[in-house]
C-alpha cells in the first residue's frame, strides 16, 4: 500500500525516544572517566577508586584499554544488527521489534556500568568494567541501529528530513543534558550514601526515564504506515560491502569519525575543564551545558531554513570551523585572569552555534545517501548505513577515550586537560578538510532524477 507521509505527531513521538538513548550514552560517555578515573578534586571528595589507575602499557591507561576494546567488538555488532534488522521479516516490520526488546536491558547495562565493576578487587573490578562495558554497547546497538534506520523512511521528503532532524537534535540535546545532571541530583543523596553509590542512585532514575522515553515510539508508531518494511535480501557481507564501496558515504564516515572523536573529547573534558581549569564546582556542569543548548535551541529554526535554501554542505562545513574555535579557547580557559564564570560561559556560546548546525544535519545527509543508494539498487539498506554511523560514533568515541584518558595525565596543573582541547580542535578541523570534498549537488541530483522518472511512469 501507499506509505502515509509522517505528520508533526509521529515525529515528535520519534524524536523522544532519540531523547531516551541520548541520555543514556551521554551518561556513559560524560561520567565514565570521570567515576573510574577521578581527578584529585573528585578524590578528595570521597570518590574511591575502583580500577587500575594510570599508565599501564604504550602510553595507554586501563579505561583506554577498556573502551577500545569495547568499541572494537562493537565494531563488529553493529553490521550485523544492522544486516539483522534490514533483513527481519516479522509482523512489526524491521525497526520496531528491536526497539521493543532492547530499551529496557539498555537501561538496565547503563546502571550496571556503574555498579558491578566496583564490588570486588582492583583485578576482578578491571574485567568486570570491560564486559559491562561490551554489554552495554551491544544494547546500545540493538536500540539504536534500527531507530537511525528509520529516519530516512520516516523522512521521505527532503523537508521532513530536515524537520525530523531537528526534532531528534532537539532532544539529542536534551538528553545529553539531563545527562549532564548526574553530580546536582547525586547532590542530594551523597551525605547519606556517599559520593560513589550517590552517582548510582541517580543514574539508575535516569535510566528508568530514558527507558519510558525509548519505549514511546516503539509503541505508538506503525512502521507499516510509514516505512518500508520489505526485508533487504543481501548478507551482511554484501550489505557492508556495497555500503562502504560508496564514494559519498566514504567522505561522510570519514569525517563523521573525526567529529565523533573532537566532540567526545570536548563532553568528556568538561566536568575537568569546569572544575579544574575554570576552578567552579561540578555542579556547574549542568548549568553551562543547559545555557549551551538553550542558545543553540535559538539557531534550530535558521539552520532549518538556512539548510533547505543553500543545503548542508556549507552549514556543516561552517560548523566544523566554528567549533575549531570553540575547543580552541577552551586550550586557555582559566589564564590571562578572566574571572571562572566568564570563561564558562564565553566556551557555552561559541560551542552553541555548532552544536545547532552538527546536531541537526549529518543525519539528514546520510539520509540522502541511504536513498540514493535503495534507488540505485532497488533495495532498501538504511540499517547499514546507520550502523556504520553508530560504527563512526563508537569507533570516535573510543579514539576519543584512549586520547582523553593519556593526555590528561600529562603534565601537571590542567596542562593534561589543554591538550585535549587542542587534540579536539586538531581533528575537528580535519573533519571539516574532509567534508568539503562532499559532493552534495551530485548526490541530490541523482534523487530528484530518479523521483522525477518515477513521477513519469
Amino acid at each position: 500500500m501507499e506509505k502515509k507521509l509522517a505528520d508533526g505527531r509521529i515525529l515528535r513521538n520519534f524524536a523522544i525516544g532519540q531523547l531516551g538513548w541520548a541520555l543514556l550514552s551521554g551518561v556513559v560517555s560524560n561520567w565514565l572517566l570521570y567515576f573510574y578515573m577521578p581527578s584529585e578534586e573528585t578524590i578528595a571528595a570521597g570518590m574511591p577508586l575502583f580500577i587500575t589507575q594510570g599508565i599501564v602499557f604504550a602510553g595507554m591507561t586501563v579505561i583506554g584499554l577498556i573502551t577500545a576494546l569495547c568499541r572494537l567488538v562493537d565494531g563488529f555488532v553493529d553490521p550485523f544488527i544492522a544486516s539483522k534488522s534490514d533483513s527481519l521479516v516479522h509482523p512489526l516490520g524491521r525497526r520496531i521489534p528491536f526497539m521493543r526488546y532492547a530499551a529496557i536491558p539498555f537501561g538496565i547495562m547503563t546502571v550496571v556500568v556503574f555498579t558491578v565493576p566496583g564490588l570486588g578487587s582492583e583485578a576482578f573490578n578491571n574485567i568486570a568494567l570491560l564486559v559491562c562495558l561490551v554489554l552495554f554497547y551491544v544494547s546500545l546497538s540493538l536500540y539504536c541501529t534500527p531507530f537511525n534506520a528509520l529516519i530516512p523512511e520516516l523522512g521521505s521528503t527532503q523537508e521532513l528530513r530536515v524537520n525530523l532532524s531537528t526534532y531528534i537534535s532537539v532532544t539529542f540535546f536534551f538528553g545529553t543534558a539531563f545527562a549532564y545532571l548526574v553530580p546536582t541530583i547525586a547532590g542530594f543523596f551523597e551525605a547519606t550514601f556517599g559520593i560513589a553509590n550517590a552517582y548510582r542512585i541517580t543514574i539508575a532514575i535516569l535510566a528508568a526515564f530514558a527507558v519510558a522515553c525509548m519505549l514511546l515510539p516503539a509503541y505508538t508508531i506503525d512502521e507499516h504506515v510509514y516505512a518500508n518494511a520489505e526485508p533487504a535480501t543481501m548478507n551482511m557481507i554484501e550489505s557492508a560491502k556495497k555500503t562502504f564501496k560508496n564514494k559519498a558515504f566514504q567522505i561522510f564516515e570519514v569525517s563523521d569519525v573525526l567529529y565523533w572523536v573532537a566532540i567526545t573529547m570536548f563532553q568528556t573534558g568538561m566536568p575537568f575543564y569546569v572544575t579544574s581549569l575554570m576552578g567552579l564546582d561540578e555542579s556547574w556542569n549542568f548549568v553551562l551545558f543547559a545555557g549551551m543548548t538553550g542558545v543553540s535551541l535559538l539557531f534550530y529554526a535558521p539552520v532549518n531554513i538556512m539548510a533547505k535554501k543553500m543545503g548542508k554542505k556549507k552549514l556543516v562545513t561552517f560548523g566544523f570551523f566554528f567549533f575549531c574555535v570553540a575547543f580552541g579557547i577552551t586550550t586557555v580557559c582559566g589564564m590571562f585572569g578572566i574571572p571562572s564564570l566568564v570563561w564558562g560561559v564565553i566556551v557555552a556560546l561559541l560551542a552553541a552555534i555548532p552544536m545547532a548546525i552538527l546536531g541537526i544535519l549529518p543525519q539528514a545527509v546520510l539520509a540522502d545517501i541511504a536513498e540514493g543508494d535503495a534507488l540505485k539498487y532497488g533495495e532498501s539498506r538504511e540499517g547499514m548505513y546507520f550502523a556504520a554511523r553508530t560504527f563512526s560514533m563508537t569507533l570516535g568515541q573510543s579514539l576519543a577515550m584512549i586520547l582523553f584518558s593519556s593526555l590528561a595525565t600529562v603534565g601537571t596543573g590542567g596542562f593534561g586537560y589543554r591538550l585535549t582541547a587542542l587534540t579536539a580542535m586538531v581533528f575537528c578541523l580535519l573533519g571539516a578538510l574532509v567534508f568539503m570534498r562532499f559532493d552534495e549537488q551530485r548526490m541530490l541530483g541523482v534523487i530528484d532524477a530518479s523521483k522525477h522518472h518515477e513521477g513519469q511512469e
